[in-house]
């Protein structure tokens, strides 16, 4: 994957300049994770579909987690 150019913030990134999360960019194939502290360090990258599980499995509530 080349460096992504659409890194997005979560809108629960807290309060102030909203810099204390991650930020997450994706194309067709991956998606790619960073520090919003420290943008220019190294990403992780995943493909899409094991990314969108992932998200799926943190939506879940605790109750059907296992």
């Amino acid at each position: 994957m080349s460096t992504p150019d659409n890194w997005r913030k979560s809108s629960y990134s807290g309060g102030g300049d909203g810099n204390n999360c991650v930020e997450i960019a994706s194309s067709p194939t991956h998606a790619a994770v960073r520090d919003s502290k420290a943008p220019a360090r190294a990403t992780l990258t995943f493909p899409a579909s094991a990314f969108t599980h992932f998200l799926s499995a943190l939506k879940r509530p605790p109750s059907m987690k296992s």
